[in-house]
């Protein structure tokens, strides 16, 4: 196995990748889950979209142009892909809103300092863990909020009727459950190093740093992360509890 790399490229590895797609799709299928052919096109696309980005890599990396517009297609990709995952119909687009507020928010305060080098090929990876992570916890605290909203809607018109301002009382059926969003990444905070290393750690090992300068890097996504994700979910509850964002059928109570 070469020193760059944690796997053996060849043959086998396309097997091995084939086969795990087959059994998460054949493990989905079985358990009822209803998720056993998005699994099967995820991975069909993830291999796709990774070799294109791996051919292309190099000459968006060279480019402050290209490297802003990949950073932008990727602040679009994952607002369409949370957009989606909230179930919120033509209001899912308000979730843009978060994703790119608290990602990059933090790019530009990380360029701005000096601590992130103003080249593409440093940008992109932080800038796409940043933005992947706020999709995640948009994704989450928007669909919890929303079907807090749908389910509860009962408990929303009480809390109106006994005098609370619909931000209020959206607020107190909303915010709770969407808080939860956040559990993932205080998780993977909490152990890591423990139960995981995450892929950056190991990146920056294969790179040829060491395990210091790893660990600190490891440190400084794991933050960050944190950060954006807790702005994600506050601008995301807000924009439930101010009628931005909100399920398919709308709570007659709460408009206007």
């Amino acid at each position: 196995m070469s020193s760059s790399t944690m796997l053996v490229l060849g043959p086998k590895l396309w097997v091995a990748l084939a086969a795990l797609t087959a059994a998460a799709a054949a493990v989905a299928a079985v358990g009822r889950l209803g998720h056993s052919r998005q699994i099967m096109v995820a991975a069909l696309r993830a291999a796709v979209q990774l070799t294109a980005v791996s051919l292309l890599i190099a000459a968006i990396v060279a480019s402050h142009w290209a490297t802003a517009g990949f950073v932008v297609l990727m602040c679009l990709v994952a607002s369409g892909t949370s957009a989606r995952r909230v179930g919120a119909g033509r209001s899912g687009w308000w979730v843009a809103l978060p994703i790119v507020a608290g990602s990059l928010t933090v790019v530009a305060a990380l360029l701005a300092a000096g601590l992130l080098p103003a080249r593409g090929i440093a940008v992109i990876p932080v800038a796409g863990i940043l933005i992947g992570g706020a999709m995640t916890a948009t994704s989450l605290a928007g669909r919890r909020a929303v079907d807090e909203l749908t389910g509860r809607r009962g408990e929303v018109e009480a809390a109106l009727a006994l005098g609370l301002s619909p931000r209020d009382a959206v607020l107190l059926v909303c915010r709770a459950a969407a808080a939860q969003a956040l559990i993932p990444a205080l998780d993977q905070t909490r152990t890591v190093g423990l139960v995981t290393l995450p892929g950056a750690f190991v990146g920056v090992l294969l790179g040829g740093a060491s395990p210091i300068e790893a660990g600190v890097t490891q440190l400084f996504v794991l933050v960050g992360l944190l950060a954006v994700e807790a702005v994600a979910v506050v601008l995301t509850v807000e924009l439930v509890a101010r009628g931005r964002l909100h399920p398919r059928e709308p709570i007659p109570a709460l408009a206007g």
